[in-house]
């Protein structure tokens, strides 16, 4: 490797380091990794006004690549703002609320129907859903509100986000920041995932049964349920309207699914299908309750669905174009500047590491595991990911294997922590909207995503 690859991966690797501690600090990661891309930019073609305009460049590469991604999410939301504001949503799943007849249904069948709405429709704007029309009804039955808030809380932003096999947000940017295609992350994932959730739920639920037997939590009839839950604007529709309208969104959707596997749509493909299926819903429920003001209305609910979109991928923006910068990346934003023999800069830095130090399984999966926890700290879950991925793939060219396991694994680590279920302020929309504390929450899940996230790495070794 030359003097001027030298430079170049010493300054890569150097802002990989910085971040993670940025991250450790939880403190915001944008301005390391602007300048990271700047000093990267300046080191590779010595020209301060290459580097500058670099820093613009990447961040429309990074965009470029995640705005299916970003434009999926956005519509979701709108889509499922309007169908809240009707109704809809609340029509759709309260023939479940019929299965709560004790704490234990309670617990299994509002973490069931929150990760399965979470899957299409994201785990934010589902708590709102869930909480509104099954908190109620598992108070009735016996469980906690804390219970209540566990379950949807390892559900939704534990299970359906770490995978988000329908929307492809997580592993399209694991997936990007690894080299590899979509498909082989989700495919990959699929065993992890189920080890993660059956480990950390099971384990969540014994806790939650031993402390009501003790009476540690508060008896549901003692509860207060906060007004909030209660309280969402409504749009008057029609009893019939309403009902066809909560038919007609899951067969589409199940007909999206069918799509995928008949048609083998994956990815983007995939992606695009569940988005215009979205949209197209947004558009028919927002004509059918507005009628005379739909125009208006379809654009207002679109504002609503961008807005929260951008402030969710803002702070992915600037990491994610750093971490481009190690592969593919760096040429598309810098033109053919890194040397002749130069793989990317992370297949370089992974070679050098396997000529130099043995990589073995349990350390690459422990260190992607690591990382991925490491990088979940600053609670969104999103923002470290592609750094997971690109780890993943410097430990997979040490190897010679396992890109994609790995690259699951560092997805899983990350969304798990940082998505929402134990750090306090990512978990803020659960705790509010069940009427308990955050911290408590938090702590409450702590020991068992901890046992989960340990057992699952070791399965992962095994997979490796």
């Amino acid at each position: 490797m030359g003097i001027e690859l030298l430079w170049i991966h010493g300054v890569y690797v150097l802002f990989v380091i910085g971040i993670i501690l940025v991250m450790v600090l939880r403190k915001d990661t944008s301005l390391i990794s602007i300048v990271g891309i700047a000093i990267l930019g300046f080191v590779a073609t010595g020209s301060v006004t290459t580097a500058v305009g670099g820093i613009f460049g990447s961040f429309i590469y990074a965009i470029t690549e995640l705005l299916p991604t970003i434009l999926v999410i956005c519509i979701i939301v709108a889509m499922s703002h309007v169908l809240t504001d009707t109704g809809v949503n609340e029509t759709m799943i309260r023939p479940m609320t019929h299965l709560v007849r004790n704490p234990t249904l309670a617990y299994w069948v509002i973490g069931i129907v929150m990760m399965v709405i979470s899957w299409f429709f994201w785990p934010s704007p589902a708590v709102a859903l869930i909480g509104a029309v099954m908190l109620p009804v598992a108070l009735r039955a016996g469980l906690p509100a804390m219970g209540v808030a566990v379950s949807m809380n390892l559900f939704g932003h534990g299970i359906a986000l770490s995978g988000d096999y329908i929307i492809q947000g997580a592993p399209t940017l694991t997936a990007k920041a690894a080299g590899i295609p979509v498909s082989d992350v989700i495919s990959a994932s699929v065993p992890l995932v189920i080890i993660m959730g059956v480990v950390t739920t099971a384990i969540a639920f014994w806790y939650l049964k031993k402390d009501m037997k003790l009476g540690v939590l508060a008896s549901p009839k003692e509860t207060v349920v906060p007004d909030a839950v209660f309280t969402s604007t409504r749009v008057p529709l029609s009893d019939g309207v309403r009902r066809s309208l909560a038919g007609l969104v899951p067969v589409l959707f199940v007909l999206d699914v069918v799509a995928m596997f008949a048609f083998d749509l994956r990815g983007g493909d995939a992606t695009a299908l569940v988005g215009g299926t979205a949209l197209l819903i947004l558009i028919i429920a927002t004509m059918l309750a507005h009628k005379q003001s739909g125009l208006e209305q379809v654009t207002t609910h679109l504002i609503q669905g961008f807005q929260f979109g951008f402030k969710v991928f803002g702070p992915v923006i600037p990491i994610a174009a750093f971490f481009y910068m190690g592969d593919s990346g760096f040429n598309k934003v810098f033109g053919e500047v890194l040397p002749q023999g130069s793989h990317g800069i992370v297949n370089d830095l992974g070679m050098a590491l396997a000529q130099t130090i043995p990589i073995s399984k349990e350390i690459a999966a422990l260190t992607v595991s690591a990382v991925g926890v490491i990088t979940g700290l600053d609670g969104s879950g999103f923002s470290g990911i592609t750094l997971a991925g690109s780890l993943a793939q410097l430990f997979a060219t040490a190897l010679g294997a396992g890109v994609a396991t790995l690259t699951a694994l560092g997805q899983i680590a990350a969304i798990w922590v940082g998505g929402g279920t134990i750090i306090p302020w990512a978990l803020i929309p659960a705790a509010a909207i069940c009427g308990v504390d955050p911290f408590e929450l938090a702590r409450r899940n702590l020991y068992p995503v901890a046992i989960g996230l340990l057992v699952t790495t070791i399965v992962a070794m095994f997979l490796l």
